[in-house]
Order: C-alpha cells, then sequence, then structure tokens
C-alpha cells in the first residue's frame, strides 16, 4: 500500500468515526462495536487465510457486543436517574 493511500485510508476512519458524534447512542455502540469487531476478525482471518470471512463474523460479533453493552449502559444509567430522584430520609 503506498503512503498516500494509507494517508487517505486514516483520514477516511477519522471522518467516519467523527460523523458518529451526533448519532443515537444504541446505533454508535453497536457501530463502533462492528467496527472493531471487522477489525478484528479481517486481522485474525488474514492468519488463516480468510479476511473477507473473518472481517463478516468480527462485525457480527462486534456488533452484538456493542448492542450488550448499549443494554447495560442503559440499565446503569436508569438506575442512576432512579436514585437520583428518589426522596431522601
Amino acid at each position: 500500500m503506498t503512503r498516500i493511500a494509507r494517508i487517505a485510508a486514516a483520514g477516511g476512519i477519522l471522518l467516519a468515526v467523527g460523523a458518529c458524534a451526533d448519532t443515537d447512542p444504541t446505533l454508535r455502540r453497536a457501530g463502533l462495536g462492528a467496527a472493531g469487531g471487522a477489525a478484528a476478525g479481517g486481522l485474525i482471518g488474514s492468519l488463516s487465510g480468510n479476511f473477507g470471512w473473518g472481517a463478516l463474523i468480527g462485525a457480527g460479533a462486534g456488533a452484538a457486543g456493542g448492542l450488550l453493552y448499549d443494554y447495560h449502559r442503559r440499565s446503569v444509567d436508569d438506575a442512576y436517574r432512579r436514585g437520583q430522584q428518589s426522596p431522601t430520609r
């Protein structure tokens, strides 16, 4: 990969991640999980000679992980809000 292609790829990734700032937290967490999973899966898949399948499986696992984290984060936030709203004795 040439130097210009690497710089363009890094810039594209930064632009894509920067565009997530104003999105729904659930979508952002699932999307970032899918992107990270695809990267890790592609790297692991390339070691076994099948980059595409590794990236695909990694993206699915990463998206599922992102959604599970979102579910956990929402339950923690809800519990915090309920604690803040309850009267103290």
